[in-house]
């Protein structure tokens, strides 16, 4: 074997992979990346965004959640007390490279009125404790874990991996575009977010059981940050879950961002919006997304693919985003330049394009994304206010989800997946916490422990 452990995939999930395994003095561990290394990545680059060393966390606003109900589905695989703890690890793994010690949203009496506010409303708030690394400082604390691996691992970036190789029901290597193949008696896929569909093509090469995950649709929200700065001055980012009296269906708060600006977020496909904060630099805005679950059931498995269908209608009638007053979009109205300047909210992505989203979405996407508005209007007047700025699409792309064991080990022996490649987190925090669990179990075989 060249490897004893081969790790595909560099962002929170493989480098704290990495990171686990080197501590556990096993070596060799090779570390392959499809993209570019962090120094090399460059924001404005669509190809750099999501894709390199570090992830699409290294252009995040760096959200550590540190709630176990938030950020992935590790619950599912651990009991409370070793997901704590796996959690509490991975939390001080992150701030010892730089995170800040501050914690927001802890319990209090004002945290407790407003789940009660919110229970009146009909939503749920889930508490969420959270740690902000800011937009300007992800790079510099995964840079400090960069420099954690340097000399310890071997690091291989822009190797796009080709295959996955098995026999007889065990892991053998890789093989890579170049046609390289590599042998290693472990395997950790950790393809993120972007390489969701490279994950659905082994799995099925593999012959590896999976279910569809949902795939969230939806938009992101801009308004005065003074609109919801008595929720977000108690608990920073407030997690909202509703059911629409329409369909009943899952609709949520996702990523909030207290004085934040929308961005763009492109891949090689589409272009999507996102929205970040820093941890100094202040918009006089407070936006977020509104995300509808679906979930699909046979004969359709490729939630993926429709959720590229909606953000190319999108993209089709705006030329990348489409950004549209609440005012205009409920009274049946296209959004104008001119509309948009008269508008109190002023829009920081001004590239969007002045639309009407009632043209991308389908009707029950856009009736239960009309209803959270009027619900989170009675917690936090001036949300539901015409001047209240949607910009479309957001869509979130989870992989179809592998079974996997309590170690995340998948059918082939010696395999692992972990991370958001997995379908199993949606998270800094949960991700990073995958990669400690998988290379634990590694270590324990390697030293004898295991099969």
């Amino acid at each position: 074997m060249d490897y004893q452990v081969i790790i595909v995939g560099a962002g929170p999930a493989g480098s704290f992979s990495s990171l686990t395994l080197a501590d556990q003095g096993i070596k060799p561990v090779l570390l392959l990346e499809l993209g570019k290394d962090l120094s090399e990545r460059k924001r404005r680059n669509s190809n750099d965004m999501l894709c390199g060393w570090g992830g699409a966390g290294a252009y995040s606003d760096g959200k550590l959640t540190l709630s176990p109900e938030v950020g992935g589905l590790l619950g599912e695989y651990l009991e409370p007390e070793s997901l704590d703890e796996i959690l509490k690890t991975s939390d001080e793994i992150w701030v010892k490279h730089g995170a800040p010690e501050v914690i927001f949203g802890k319990s209090s009496p004002k945290l407790e009125d407003l789940a009660d506010r919110a229970r009146l409303a009909d939503l749920e708030l889930i508490p969420s404790q959270i740690r902000h690394i800011g937009t300007e400082n992800c790079q510099v604390v995964l840079d400090q874990l960069r420099q954690s691996l340097v000399d310890r691992v071997e690091t291989r970036t822009c190797h796009p991996v080709q295959s996955l190789l098995a026999e007889n029901g065990r892991i053998q290597g890789v093989k890579l575009e170049s046609g390289e193949t590599i042998t290693s008696q472990f395997v950790v896929a950790a393809p993120g977010r972007s390489g969701a569909g490279w994950m659905k093509t082994q799995a099925e090469l593999l012959g590896l059981k999976t279910k569809a995950s949902a795939v969230d649709i939806g938009v992101r929200v801009e308004l005065p940050a003074a609109v919801l700065k008595e929720i977000t001055d108690i608990i920073y980012e407030s997690k909202l879950i509703y059911y629409s009296k329409t369909f009943d269906e899952k609709v949520r708060t996702f990523c909030m961002n207290p004085y934040g600006e929308v961005v763009i977020e492109k891949t090689k496909e589409v272009v999507t919006v996102n929205g970040h904060s820093y941890a100094r630099k202040k918009s006089e805005n407070t936006n977020f997304a509104i995300l509808v679950s679906s979930a699909f059931t046979e004969p359709f498995d490729d939630p993926i693919g429709y959720g590229l269908y909606i953000a190319r209608l999108a993209n089709l009638l705006g030329n990348g985003p489409i950004v549209q007053r609440l005012g205009d979009l409920l009274t049946g109205r296209r959004s104008t330049p001119e509309r948009i300047n008269r508008c109190l909210t002023r829009p920081t992505l001004p590239e969007a394009t002045p639309g009407d989203l009632s043209f991308v979405f389908p009707y029950r996407h856009l009736q239960s994304i009309i209803e959270m508005l009027r619900a989170l209007e009675k917690i936090a007047p001036g949300v539901n206010s015409r001047h209240t700025l949607l910009y479309g699409v957001e869509v979130k792309f989870y992989s179809n989800r592998i079974e996997l064991s309590s170690e995340l080990e998948t059918g082939v022996q010696n395999l692992f997946a972990i991370g958001d490649g997995a379908g199993i987190t949606r998270g800094l925090i949960q991700a990073s916490a995958s990669g400690i669990l998988a290379a634990r179990a590694i270590a324990q075989r390697l030293s004898g422990g295991g099969r």
